[in-house]
């Protein structure tokens, strides 16, 4: 059995201890709160921290309040991200936006932003600024990413490149930080911190492609969000992007035509917008992609000095998620 299976019971049991702590009064602002990890989700972050801390043999106990620091960081992002988006479904059950209202989801993702430093307090280590550093730089780059994917939404146009950068914020710096503040805690070296860090960041870019592949292409009950969802928001995303650069005038023009058109039936959105992306080979050219940047993410795991057989289990954990349908 690979370890993070034990790490991720051993994470269960912290994150219930805390949610067991903020069963109390506003229940309105609390019940929320919780309700968002009750939709479950695999904890790939807060798993990131334990296998890098011990990737250089670094404590467990110390890694947890960092573990429980990403995850619910995580969190009060996606209470965010679904109001902003008007998803009315996550992990394939009501968001909290739609099941409370506005305001409720707002405040409640805001108490989770508190708690998510709160944790911080509960580092045993001289490193804590430095901890502190690369988490408030992510914090400010998931937001910067965010705003990104709002401002794109508002253009015509934009590059692969431009989308590669906007989700390497949004996405991939988490994974990017869970890694190296794992390994800082563990005292690793700056080098090998820094090489973890982007081996994160290009399983991240990986990842979020990936994402994109399964909102056109997964099912809703594996998927756990609305299928198609990006497609009826007109989002930019690497599907999209690249079906534009590659269709032909006809193909274009009825993209360009579902887009702008303000009351449609959504299934005949998707639909059209699946036939064209099956036309292109756009699936094909998104996996070769993700393939690509896992290809860059292994060369980064390379340059890390530490065992041979603690960096395999961070490699297959990473494999694992590349091969996620939900």
């Amino acid at each position: 059995m690979n370890p993070y299976f034990a790490y991720q019971t051993l994470f269960d049991e912290k994150l219930n201890d805390f949610l067991l702590s903020i069963d109390k009064n506003p229940a309105s602002l609390y019940q929320p709160m919780r309700y968002i990890f009750s939709l479950g989700g695999k904890r790939i972050r807060p798993l990131l921290v334990y296998i890098a801390n011990d990737l250089f043999n670094g404590k467990t106990e110390n890694a947890t309040p960092i573990a429980l620091a990403v995850e619910i960081f995580h969190n009060f992002s996606l209470i965010h991200d679904d109001i902003m988006d008007k998803a009315p479904l996550r992990r394939g059950k009501t968001t909290i936006h739609e099941k409370w209202n506005n305001n409720v989801a707002i405040l409640s993702g805001d108490a989770l932003l508190v708690t998510a430093y709160q944790q911080f307090e509960k580092v045993k280590t001289e490193k804590i600024i430095s901890l502190l550093s690369i988490f408030n730089k992510t914090a400010a780059e998931v937001c910067e990413g965010q705003q990104l994917d709002m401002d794109f939404e508002k253009r015509k146009t934009i590059s692969i490149d431009e989308y590669v950068y906007m989700i390497t914020l949004k996405t991939a710096v988490l994974l990017g930080a869970a890694l190296k503040m794992g390994a800082v805690i563990a005292n690793a070296n700056e080098k090998d911190a820094d090489a973890l860090y982007h081996f994160g960041k290009n399983i991240g870019i990986a990842f979020q492609i990936q994402d994109d592949l399964l909102d056109v292409f997964g099912s809703a009950e594996k998927f756990g969000k609305q299928v198609g969802g990006d497609i009826i928001c007109n989002k930019k995303t690497w599907l999209l992007i690249r079906a534009m650069q590659d269709a032909s005038p006809s193909d274009k023009a009825e993209m360009k035509k579902w887009i702008e058109q303000k009351e449609f039936s959504a299934k005949d959105k998707v639909e059209a917008f699946k036939n064209i992306y099956e036309k292109l080979k756009i699936k094909e050219k998104a996996e070769m992609e993700m393939k690509r940047y896992f290809e860059n993410a292994k060369n980064d795991l390379l340059m890390v000095n530490a065992d041979s057989i603690k960096k395999k289990t961070l490699l297959v954990f990473s494999e694992y998620l590349m091969k996620r349908e939900n």
